[in-house]
């Protein structure tokens, strides 16, 4: 017979009595009516009510533990009250269990979470109770379970209630003591984790370029806040935000892209809460869950009410900050005022002077107490006092009046120039009602202008008596002066800030090439920033004629070493021309007649040495023959070269080399080697005679295979010495064996003493050095 079955048996008939005749019913039959009455009450009582053994396992459930749990009355029976529990509350409820089976206590009573079939948990107030045989023995326990979920959830909401309005209350106190902004966002991190119970959160602002930036967070990675920062769901000038939130990241319709950066951070729920400052959006803060939560109405009221008082927190602070910084820089204008050395006064429409500063007393010679409530026109030496009409009437219309030059007079009499800056002073409603004076001293300055105008006038007096034409330029090579000898030189009057890099009508290089004026000696020293020596050129006139110079450009520079504009001289050569022609003429008969003189003698020479009866004088004659013959060689060097004063070593070694080898018999081998130096031609004639004699006894003593070897001549310079070695291939010989009988030997060192020079001799190999000083040229 089922519930249903022994309820309908049970209970009396519609329209029954209440109180059936007992005495008439039989004892037995009785006592079932009461067993099924007790059943079905036992299975429509309105609490739950288990029955179990000693190890907890259910013997007997009613139909409302059914509904509790959501089970069949099968699926529990057999099954452990335990298994059935919340893991957060076995461990109480099992140790009050095992008390209650040792008989340590009849029943208790606790409060658990109860497993439901969905995975969910219910809250129940359980009862277990004891039921024991005659002997006091346990036999099972009977456990009343009543539904206190809806209790439990009044009870939380209540403790959330007061949470937050506890967490609300301590935000509201600690942003009073708050005095920086990185305290307001520490103290509203915290309120928000207190008062929406997460363990995650962030306050963003807007920058100066309207980007929301990260000020303040708790538990965000680097590189989510990287990724996410700048995001905001409303517009920059939304007038009514409204907060936003996911209750399931997942489910969002956010973009693929930042639900992966969310979920990355473990992120699964979110909420945006506006920030307004003054009405207006200034940025949001944001609750981040680690799982997916239900945002309640009253949990966003207070999320509303945090990020009400974080914004007054943060403007007042702001404020606090402004007017501080405010303070601050009216202090430090106080100051600046007062320390200035120039004077700083201040007076009204009508020329009342109202502020005076120590730069006013040292200037002026008034102290404050003379200088305030006076007309600003103590101040204007006679004949002054027209100009403050309207200073005043510019001054009315709005207008600043920059660096004014003008006279004023001190307190003694004396005047002196000043710099004069005038600038309208405005209330706060920006209505002009004064002005401000800043006045400098520049006597000094002004004195300097003057002394640099009289040496202006003085230089430009200079060069214009200086004999030769001077020009200058600006950086970019436009011609800023000249003078009359620079007129007189190009034959034309130069265009001033047109004509570029020189004043001459046009240019040629020495030889008649055409020289561009960009690319002229001035052009080069302004883009090279140095000056530039030893050009020449040759200037054309309108007229045709041609006139060669020598110019001397060279840049000015600022302190800086920035090059500023040139200066040039262009210094006329054209008599210097003549006379080197002149003196090329003479010289170039003075070469002829020596020549033929020196070729005569060498023929005389070499005539009697062919006549000579004894050989002993015919050795001499050649001897002296080809003395002459080296000399000869030297001097067509010296004078065949427009310059007579010095001669390259490499035209001299060669030519005096070739004519030697000449002397020499024709097998002979001479090589001609290294060449370098400048020599001057004193030591030309005693250089060449040297060559000779080494030369000679080289090839007649040093060697012995023509053929086979050689000798090898190098004249070089060195560190301001000049060195002429003879190397062969022979044995070589001593210098003091031979010196006393070789009268060519003693040649050569009476020459070297002539040049200052020292002659050493080597052997392997076998060489022959003079070392000697160059000559200053």
């Amino acid at each position: 017979m089922n519930i249903q079955q022994r309820t309908a048996k049970t209970l009396s008939p519609p329209g029954s009595s209440a109180a059936p005749d007992i005495a008439r019913v039989p004892r037995e039959e009785r006592r079932r009516g009461y067993e099924d009455r007790l059943a079905v009450t036992y299975e429509h009582v309105g609490v739950g009510i288990v029955e179990i053994d000693q190890a907890g396992r259910m013997l007997r459930v009613n139909q409302k533990v059914c509904e509790l749990t959501g089970y069949e009355a099968a699926d529990l029976l057999g099954r452990s009250i335990f298994d059935e529990t919340s893991p957060q509350d076995v461990a109480q409820d099992l140790a009050q269990f095992r008390r209650q089976v040792a008989g340590e206590i009849d029943g208790y009573t606790i409060e658990r979470r109860l497993a439901r079939k969905d995975g969910s948990y219910v809250w129940a107030e359980v009862t277990s109770s004891s039921v024991r045989d005659a002997s006091g023995n346990f036999v099972y326990a009977v456990r009343v379970q009543h539904d206190i979920s809806k209790r439990r959830e009044t009870e939380q909401a209540l403790a959330r209630r007061s949470e937050e309005q506890a967490a609300l209350f301590r935000f509201s106190e600690r942003l009073q003591y708050a005095t920086s902004l990185p305290a307001v966002y520490d103290t509203a991190l915290d309120a928000i984790l207190a008062a929406l119970a997460c363990k995650r959160a962030s306050i963003l602002l807007f920058d100066d370029s309207d980007v929301m930036r990260f000020v303040g967070w708790r538990g965000l990675s680097d590189g989510y806040r990287h990724a996410v920062e700048g995001h905001s769901p409303w517009d920059r000038d939304e007038e009514d935000p409204h907060p936003v939130y996911f209750e399931d990241i997942g489910l969002s319709d956010l973009s693929v892209a930042l639900k992966e950066t969310i979920a990355r951070e473990h992120i699964a729920a979110v909420a945006f809460i506006p920030i307004l400052i003054d009405g207006r959006l200034a940025g949001k803060f944001m609750a981040y869950y680690e799982r997916p939560h239900h945002f309640s109405e009253p949990e966003i009221d207070v999320a509303l009410t945090l990020a009400r008082q974080l914004g007054f927190g943060i403007a007042r602070l702001r404020a606090e900050q402004a007017r501080s910084a405010a303070e601050e820089r009216a202090q430090q204008l106080v100051s600046i005022v007062e320390s200035s050395d120039d004077a700083i006064i201040s007076k009204d429409l009508d020329g009342i002077i109202r502020t005076w500063n120590s730069g006013a007393e040292r200037l002026f010679g008034y102290s404050a107490g003379e200088a305030l409530g006076k007309p600003v026109t103590i101040l204007f030496p006679p004949g002054r006092e027209d100009e403050e009409p309207g200073i005043l009437a510019r001054i009315r219309r709005g207008e600043r009046i920059h660096h004014y030059e003008t006279v004023r007079r001190r307190k003694d009499g004396s005047v002196l120039d000043i710099s004069l800056t005038v600038s309208p002073v405005r209330d706060g409603a920006g209505h002009i009602v004064g002005a401000s004076k800043i006045a400098r001293d520049i006597t000094d300055r002004k004195e300097a202008e003057r002394r640099l105008r009289d040496s202006e006038q003085r230089l430009t007096e200079l060069l214009a008596a200086i004999p030769a034409a001077i020009y200058t330029t600006d950086a970019q090579g436009k011609i800023t002066y000249f003078n009359q000898a620079a007129v007189e030189f190009s034959g034309r009057t130069p265009t001033l800030g047109s004509d570029e890099w020189c004043v001459t009508w046009k240019l040629f290089l020495p030889d008649g090439t055409p020289l561009p004026h960009d690319q002229c000696p001035m052009a080069v020293a302004l883009k090279e920033g140095r000056a530039v020596r030893g050009a020449e050129a040759v200037a054309e006139r309108p007229d045709g004629t041609r006139v060669p110079f020598i110019p001397f450009p060279t840049p000015l520079l600022d302190s800086s070493g920035r090059v500023t504009g040139a200066i040039n001289m262009l210094v006329d050569i054209s008599e210097r021309r003549q006379a080197e022609t002149q003196q090329r003429l003479l010289l170039d008969e003075l070469n002829h007649r020596t020549k033929n003189n020196m070729q005569m003698l060498q023929s005389l020479l070499f005539s009697a040495a062919r006549t000579a009866h004894s050989e002993e004088a015919r050795k001499v004659l050649n001897e002296a023959s080809a003395r002459i013959a080296a000399m000869a060689a030297a001097q067509r060097v010296l004078y065949g070269r427009s310059d007579a004063s010095r001669f390259e070593a490499e035209e001299f070694l060669p030519a005096v080399c070739q004519t030697i080898r000449q002397l020499l018999p024709p097998d002979a081998r001479i090589e001609c080697g290294a060449a370098h130096g400048v020599l001057s031609n004193d030591i030309a004639m005693p250089l060449a005679l040297i060559l000779n004699e080494l030369l000679t006894n080289a090839v007649k003593h040093g060697i012995k295979d023509h053929a086979g070897q050689g000798v090898r001549v190098s004249l070089t310079d060195h560190d301001g010495s000049l060195a002429l070695c003879v190397e062969d291939d022979g044995e070589g010989f001593d210098l003091e064996e031979v010196r006393k009988t070789s009268s060519g030997l003693q040649l050569v060192l009476g020459l070297a003493r002539q040049l200052r020079g020292t002659l050493y001799v080597t052997k392997n190999p076998s060489r022959a050095c003079l070392d000697f000083p160059a000559a200053k040229i």
